[in-house]
């Protein structure tokens, strides 16, 4: 069962993902341990072809644990939605995917974040892709708004868990996909919260 968090732990979470995030909107060079950038997209096996289609300073921006896209096909004219969209990379591909009968939005907690994505969107010619600031907690969207969700190394970092998976499952569409990757914890979890939560976003 998922501890409750007060909220002036909540509040102590954010902004210590706030503040690595705000470097990580710069450049996220040098700030994990997985590769990131062009290396990492090609790690992770994206199609390559898109990886080519995206501008050079859009690609090294790029930071995920894992390839969403991996999990299963993004068809023509469905509409996605990519939760904790960071630098927008993810969001331009599906973007990509879904042509231009689709649409893809990016959301994300990080003005800076958030500034990087449309400054990435600019680059390209993409018409079909909206980023806005919300959180996976409470999504200001319709029910039933999108075909798939996507996230890439963000639910492990919001706290409420449960109120994120609710809103998804609420957002999709009948027969909608949630495509996750994620890092999971190997090990016992800390009993101690203020432990878990000191270590929280690190």
């Amino acid at each position: 069962m998922q501890a409750r968090i007060p909220p002036e732990d909540k509040d102590r979470i954010e902004a210590g993902i706030h503040g690595k995030y705000r470097k990580v909107a710069n450049s996220p060079e040098g700030l994990f341990k997985y590769p990131t950038g062009k290396a990492g997209l090609e790690i992770l096996e994206y199609n390559p072809e898109l990886i080519q289609a995206l501008p050079d300073s859009v690609v090294s921006s790029y930071c995920g644990v894992g390839n969403p896209f991996s999990i299963g096909p993004i068809k023509k004219g469905e509409a996605v939605l990519d939760i904790g969209c960071g630098v927008g990379v993810d969001t331009l591909i599906a973007s990509m995917m879904v042509g231009p009968t689709g649409t893809a939005v990016g959301i994300d907690l990080t003005a800076e974040m958030l500034e990087r994505a449309k400054t990435n969107l600019k680059l390209t010619d993409l018409e079909n892709v909206t980023f806005k600031k919300a959180s996976g907690e409470n999504l200001p969207f319709e029910d039933n708004s999108f075909d798939v969700v996507i996230s890439n190394g963000v639910i492990n970092l919001i706290p409420d868990k449960t109120a994120t998976l609710k809103e998804v499952m609420r957002v999709l569409k009948p027969g909608g996909r949630l495509m996750i990757a994620d890092q999971i914890m190997v090990g016992q979890l800390k009993k101690d919260l203020k432990t878990r939560i000191d270590s929280w976003f690190q």
